[in-house]
């Protein structure tokens, strides 16, 4: 299935229903509207060339036509982070896929101090060109039955690209992961399942459409059946979204971990009544972030797993069957293997390895980079680079990144659970991450990282109750503020690079 022919499709089964409450614009568009709004770009998008087209435009009904207006024009979408350093990621774009052409928009660009580089057009200036004739001719063609307008629109096969997303970068340089149609596909109609989803449900959407997990949660689920989404674009709006969740009887809501702990301390008891799924996914969810929701909003905030690789979804915890700390079972369609790291065996049950998955949602591959392809896909099987554990009812239990184990003295010991520990003994207003820096003497050696001064004696004495010696950081270090990636997540290639400063100079 084409993912821009089940739009049609739905759009004219539901005409006169609201897709799209646009809470950034104060607009409210019709699926009969959105129809004739995405035929309206599409047209206008034909003349610019075939291939990949740029779209850097933060979560709207702008951005949604737009990018379903790209692929009814046969274009593909390339989409750009506009949270941090958006000229330098505009370049890198164009370099890394060769094409030139961006969509963005001239108050975003505004907004952000974005200078404008060779090759971006803005909406505003596109929407300022559309005629009354223009205007006219689309609104036929949204008027014709499903099967003659899927033939005025692009065609093609459920493996082709549907689009390019960058990896957060968190560790290292972004590569660009080509999504199929049959990869997000299969991805939402496992979640559809797994959650009971229906066209009755209201979705926000204030994930940046640049990552998957907006793309697939607040873009396509709800396209697929019939939902409609509110768009709001900025998700560190924290109290202006729980008035929004309120005001619209809003029923569905991702997020990161980041974004929720905003949510929860912005929020009054009854904005989160209409709520029926509150997913969280991402980064870890802590458990002082989960009891927080249940006792202030009688909220059970579930924890998710997947990667961009995956389109995004591999585990889900569902009301029906949730296992607080793990991050839930794989969802129809999807295997999980997890494997030693050294020798290859499948771990037996509660036996910590590499994390595999296999099925329809594991991408094509990294545009352009046959190598790392190679690399991270055996087989048809995709190694996440995540470490975790099944239990004996399947639920997987994700234990960290490999890159953040740390052998020492032969034995591997994860950051993550050292943050685990830590976190857990600091207030809550405090973050924390750790991380492993060089040492000249031990090779490598565990800092931890915080975001406010704490007493080091006492909280180190505490964690060597918990923690065997080598596990226990050898310094604490200060970083008023943690980095995140545009998406929410820890970004832990710049606070490593924080924390080594710091420790190089002291």
């Amino acid at each position: 299935m084409l993912l821009h022919q089940q739009f049609v499709r739905i759009a004219k089964q539901y005409e006169k229903k609201l897709a799209i409450i646009d809470r950034t614009l104060n607009r409210r568009i019709t699926y009969k509207r959105a129809l004739i709004g995405a035929l309206l770009l599409a047209k206008k998008f034909q003349k610019y060339p075939h291939g990949f087209l740029g779209i850097m435009l933060p979560n709207s009904a702008g951005s949604i036509l737009s990018i379903l207006g790209t692929l009814m024009s046969g274009r593909v979408p390339v989409m750009i982070n506009y949270s941090t350093g958006a000229s330098a990621n505009c370049e890198f774009a164009q370099k890394k896929c060769d094409f030139k052409t961006i969509i963005t928009s001239r108050a975003l660009c505004e907004k952000i101090n974005c200078t404008k580089i060779e090759g971006m057009i803005y909406l505003e200036d596109i929407m300022e060109s559309i005629s009354f004739i223009d205007k006219i001719k689309a609104a036929i063609t949204a008027g014709l039955s499903v099967d003659q307008i899927l033939k005025k629109i692009h065609a093609g096969d459920e493996d082709d690209t549907l689009l390019i997303l960058f990896t957060s970068g968190s560790e290292k340089d972004p590569k660009g992961v080509q999504l199929t149609h049959r990869n997000i596909t299969s991805n939402y109609e496992s979640l559809i399942k797994a959650y009971s989803f229906s066209s009755e449900d209201i979705f926000l959407a204030n994930l940046p459409y640049f990552h998957v997990f907006g793309q697939t949660a607040n873009l396509w689920v709800p396209i697929a059946v019939g939902m409609t989404i509110v768009t709001y674009a900025n998700p560190l709006d924290f109290k202006v979204v729980c008035d929004i969740v309120r005001e619209e009887n809003v029923t569905l809501m991702a997020g990161t971990p980041m974004f929720f702990w905003g949510y929860l301390r912005n929020s009054k008891p009854g904005d989160f009544k209409s709520a029926r799924i509150l997913l969280s996914g991402a980064d870890k969810c802590p458990d002082a972030l989960r009891k927080g929701f249940l006792e202030k909003h009688d909220k059970v905030l579930l924890e998710a797993y997947g990667t961009t690789e995956t389109s995004p979804a591999i585990t889900v915890n569902t009301p029906e069957y949730n296992r607080p700390g793990s991050v839930g079972r794989p969802i129809d369609g999807v295997l999980v293997r997890v494997e030693n790291y050294e020798t290859g065996d499948e771990c037996c049950v509660g036996e910590i390895g590499k994390i595999l998955v296999k099925g329809d949602n594991v991408m094509k591959g990294y545009f352009d980079d046959f190598e790392q392809t190679s690399l991270s896909i055996r087989h048809g099987w995709y190694d996440t680079g995540d470490m975790g554990y099944l239990d004996a009812e399947g639920f997987l239990w994700h234990v960290g990144r490999l890159k953040r184990f740390l052998k020492v003295g032969g034995e591997m010991v994860s950051l993550i659970k050292v943050e685990d520990v830590l976190e857990k003994l600091l207030p809550p207003d405090i973050e924390c991450c750790v991380v492993e820096v060089p040492d000249a003497i031990r090779g490598a050696r565990i800092v931890a990282a915080v975001t406010k001064p704490i007493d080091d004696k006492m909280i180190f004495k505490k964690m060597s109750e918990q923690l065997p010696k080598i596990s226990l950081p050898s310094k604490f270090v200060v970083i008023p503020e943690m980095p995140k990636t545009g998406s929410g997540k820890i970004d832990f290639r710049t606070i490593t690079e924080k924390v080594r400063d710091v420790v190089q100079n002291n």
